[in-house]
């Protein structure tokens, strides 16, 4: 990812940020919790990255610290070429008009005390653009477009459905019209009669807009509906990443395989797999184990899976390189855990 002119519109390189766990009366530094250590990607203009894995695998950090809501330990993060990490206040300002994000939770990600007219207001009154009757007939077009009333300016988050707070949500991001948008698990908090209609809204903006997505959840069935690409994590790191049919056609990682088992058959009559159920829990990301960080709980580990750290790599036999994995039996995984694919 050090081409002078990339490919990629958002660029994460070996990026991590270590938490500080502090303890005493003066609140010394014992320790760090891990949330993010080491993870490089890229998301093309107009395409879908999803970035999927259990809760607390540390993917909504990627999304805060690759928008610069948190200040990275380590890595560099790039959009259209600039170095973010170099940017003083004002730069990185006038940087989020192209970069938003839509929240998990769209009660608390809205202002309780403004009215829905206010809150879209904001982002115009930030950056200081149109006049007063310019930004209300743009708000009344945004609300439109999310399938909303211009008539409901007036009215207050509490008095909306959690799938219509989630339509503000999504207002607010593209009202600057950006090029990017973080969705951390924007579908996960809402019923799933309504999930099918948020994930729609989301692929038709971007089809109007040409947006770029960076699509963060746990749920692989959601993520394969919406994504280019994924990538998988496990405490921190990404242990496999593929084009979106790939990775569900041919898995490598024992974790996206019992990831992958676990969504449910549209038609278990028609066709069963096995489950792969993973036993123990995850370890704590302020501890890491040694060697694999997935070995503790891998049906396939070894024992070089206890003492040595696996490398992202290419997929044995992948001539463009584009599936990569870090795992020691990745080219035996596929016959290994075939029952459960």
């Amino acid at each position: 990812m050090d081409r002078k002119e990339s490919e990629y519109l958002l660029e994460v390189e070996d990026l991590k940020m270590h938490f500080p766990v502090r303890s005493g009366i003066l609140q010394r530094r014992v320790g760090s919790v891990l949330a993010v250590d080491g993870v490089s990607f890229g998301v093309r203009a107009g395409e879908t990255f999803g970035l999927v894995g259990e809760s607390g695998c540390g993917k909504t950090t990627v999304g805060r610290t690759a928008l610069r809501l948190y200040r990275p330990t380590a890595g560099a993060v790039r959009f259209q070429g600039r170095l973010m990490g170099t940017m003083n206040r004002e730069g990185l300002r006038r940087l989020r008009r192209e970069m938003q994000m839509i929240f998990q939770d769209p009660f608390e990600s809205l202002n309780a005390r403004h009215n829905v007219g206010e809150i879209l207001n904001e982002p115009f009154a930030i950056h200081g653009i149109g006049s007063r009757r310019e930004r209300e007939a743009e708000i009344g077009g945004l609300l439109e477009r999310v399938g909303l009333a211009p008539s409901v300016m007036e009215r207050f988050p509490h008095e909306f459905s959690g799938g219509q707070r989630q339509r503000i949500g999504i207002a607010r991001a593209i009202a600057l019209k950006p090029k990017l948008v973080i969705c951390d698990e924007p579908v996960s908090a809402l019923d799933v009669s309504i999930q099918s209609q948020i994930l729609n809204l989301l692929l038709d903006l971007q089809q109007e807009m040409g947006l770029a997505y960076l699509f963060i959840a746990h749920d692989l069935a959601v993520v394969k509906h919406v994504s280019d690409r994924i990538g998988v994590m496990y405490l921190g790191k990404i242990v496999e990443s593929a084009d979106a049919e790939r990775l569900y056609r041919a898995p490598h990682h024992p974790y996206t395989v019992a990831l992958m088992s676990a969504i449910p058959v549209p038609d278990p009559i028609a066709g069963r797999r096995s489950r792969l159920v993973l036993s123990g829990d995850v370890p704590s990301p302020a501890e890491p184990p040694p060697g694999c960080a997935f070995h503790t709980r891998c049906p396939v580990a070894v024992e070089r899976c206890r003492r040595q750290v696996p490398e992202l790599v290419s997929v044995p036999g992948d001539r463009e390189r584009a599936h990569r994995v870090a795992c020691h039996r990745a080219d035996e995984v596929p016959e290994l855990l075939a029952g459960f694919m």
